[in-house]
């Protein structure tokens, strides 16, 4: 995804994925919380060539260069944005395609690969982020990452990510990270995540 220094425009309508996610946590969660990381990233790159440039090389450079604050929030814009095509209020139901082909093959079936992924996503301590992604080998792994962390910078291609900061869902929720996450299957968006796949696989 080519992710520009601009909050992007969500890709349904803020009420769409009421009960599960609320509008009221789309204005809290997309209006604001991914809106301070778009600004925050505006001033950190003002005057500098980076903002000519995409967010994703952004955020490798700076993770390169060791720039905590510079990467912090532009890989939080990445990772927002690519999170919210995650989610579809037509989503839900059972992977098909080659998605479902390579849950199979590296999982055994959707139910293992569904549990481990949701008792990664629930264990993880703190803040941060559960990821399905896709080693070079074209193998998909499910990685549990801290705070901003993205599967960008291990070389790995994200397929689906969830997002685990309790700004995710403590105003639906409350401290029940778990009834957040199994919501989650019920609006995953398995369109997306086959058009992430690999393409030579």
């Amino acid at each position: 995804m080519d992710i520009t220094l601009q909050l992007p425009e969500l890709p349904y309508q803020k009420d769409s994925m009421a009960p599960i996610i609320t509008e009221e946590t789309f204005d809290y969660h997309y209006g604001k919380h991914h809106a301070t990381y778009v600004n925050n990233l505006k001033n950190l790159t003002k005057d500098d060539p980076l903002s000519e440039t995409t967010v994703e090389q952004i955020l490798l450079e700076s993770h390169h260069n060791n720039n905590t604050l510079l990467f912090n929030n532009a890989a939080q814009h990445w990772n927002h944005s690519f999170f919210w095509h995650c989610l579809s209020p037509n989503g839900g139901g059972l992977p098909q395609n080659d998605i479902k082909q390579l849950i199979d093959r590296d999982f055994g079936d959707f139910d293992t690969f569904r549990n481990q992924f949701s008792t990664t996503a629930l264990k993880l301590f703190g803040a941060g982020w559960t990821w399905l992604a896709q080693n070079e080998a074209g193998k998909l792994e499910i990685i549990p990452l801290k705070d901003a962390s993205t599967p960008l910078t291990e070389n790995k291609t994200p397929i689906l990510t969830l997002d685990v900061w309790e700004h995710a869902y403590y105003i639906d929720y409350r401290n029940e990270r778990n009834k957040f996450i199994d919501g989650f299957w019920e609006v995953v968006n398995w369109d997306f995540a086959n058009k992430n796949l690999l393409c030579n696989i």
